[in-house]
């Protein structure tokens, strides 16, 4: 099965451009600029979207432009419109539960209290779709979530998970042949 969208989660706003929550965005600009492609804000898919010719098909970019716990509406609206099926989609965002610039990818399983994986699961009603999991780190207490995820990494951090989307990039090809095993041991190694 090809993938034939890929989600990059964040919040949209200068306020939260630098912020840990928005490691799904900072890869999806890192993507549009390695494909050339130009992202659009489209206002019946709610966000910025471009379709790219891949050799392997058509692939549509998206970043929602609805905020985190409504990212769903987005990812719906793209995927029903053109017919992508849940296990098309690859959802790329931020992981409290995995070390800072570390990567993990995934078919499925839980939203562990990820308000936008939650939302794209009640709107898609499946976790079937692939995720691309950027550590971020968790703060230690999980009172101080939201206010971690929404404020900037330090310089270490942000280079760590600079050099996690870098690699992200470089095991793509594997993940988009449909190579997600070898994707998986590439992408999880150190």
């Amino acid at each position: 099965m090809a993938i034939k969208l890929i989600v990059g989660l964040g919040n949209p706003g200068p306020e939260y451009k630098d912020t840990r929550h928005n490691a799904g965005f900072w890869f999806i600009d890192e993507l549009a600029w390695a494909w050339k492609a130009t992202l659009k804000e489209e206002k019946k898919f709610f966000g910025e979207a471009a379709r790219v010719s891949r050799p392997e098909g058509d692939v549509w970019l998206l970043k929602p432009n609805t905020f985190m716990n409504r990212s769903g509406q987005s990812v719906a609206a793209l995927a029903l419109f053109y017919k992508i099926k849940p296990e098309e989609i690859l959802v790329v965002h931020d992981e409290l539960d995995i070390p800072c610039g570390r990567i993990r990818f995934k078919l499925g399983g839980g939203n562990g209290g990820h308000n936008g994986l939650k939302d794209i699961q009640a709107r898609l009603g499946t976790p079937d779709f692939y995720r691309l999991r950027l550590g971020i780190d968790h703060p230690g207490d999980r009172n101080l979530v939201v206010g971690y995820v929404l404020n900037k990494p330090s310089m270490e951090d942000r280079q760590a998970i600079d050099d996690a989307i870098a690699k992200s990039l470089q095991g793509l090809p594997l993940i988009m042949e449909g190579n997600r095993e070898e994707a998986a041991r590439f992408l999880h190694s150190k």
